[in-house]
């Protein structure tokens, strides 16, 4: 797990864990309409299959010192436009891990690997039907 100094003063240093990082931009991409979920990809795939859980499933960080890099890797809805969803998304994103943690976003970068297709619906049978 790396850690970032994001502050010194009188008393100590803060440092922030890049999985605080990470959790940061997942929840805050996740409260972005037209993101179903984020993609693991095939190695979190694997491991989930085996019961191991991915903390950081669908994002990699970088944590500088002062600076961090975010890669998203989404699943989003069918439907949406796409480009304004992702642009919401690095806005969103951004804008919490500065404001939570103090360190400068340099980028987000947005990795659509999937749309999430609505799900087929049976047509209702009529009540008065003798076919089934």
């Amino acid at each position: 797990m790396e850690e970032n100094t994001a502050a010194v003063n009188d008393i100590g240093t803060v440092k922030i864990a890049s999985d605080v990082v990470g959790t940061i931009a997942v929840m805050a991409a996740q409260e972005v309409e037209g993101i179903f979920s984020m993609s693991g990809g095939f190695t979190d795939d694997i491991a989930e299959k085996f019961g191991m859980k991915s903390s950081n499933k669908g994002i990699k960080v970088q944590v500088g010192e002062t600076e961090a890099a975010i890669d998203l890797y989404l699943i989003v809805d069918y439907g949406v436009k796409i480009p304004e969803v992702c642009s919401a998304a690095q806005e969103r994103v951004k804008n919490a891990v500065e404001t939570m943690t103090g360190l400068k976003v340099v980028e987000v970068n947005i990795h659509v690997q999937g749309i999430n297709s609505p799900k087929e619906q049976k047509p209702e049978e009529d009540a008065n039907s003798k076919v089934k």
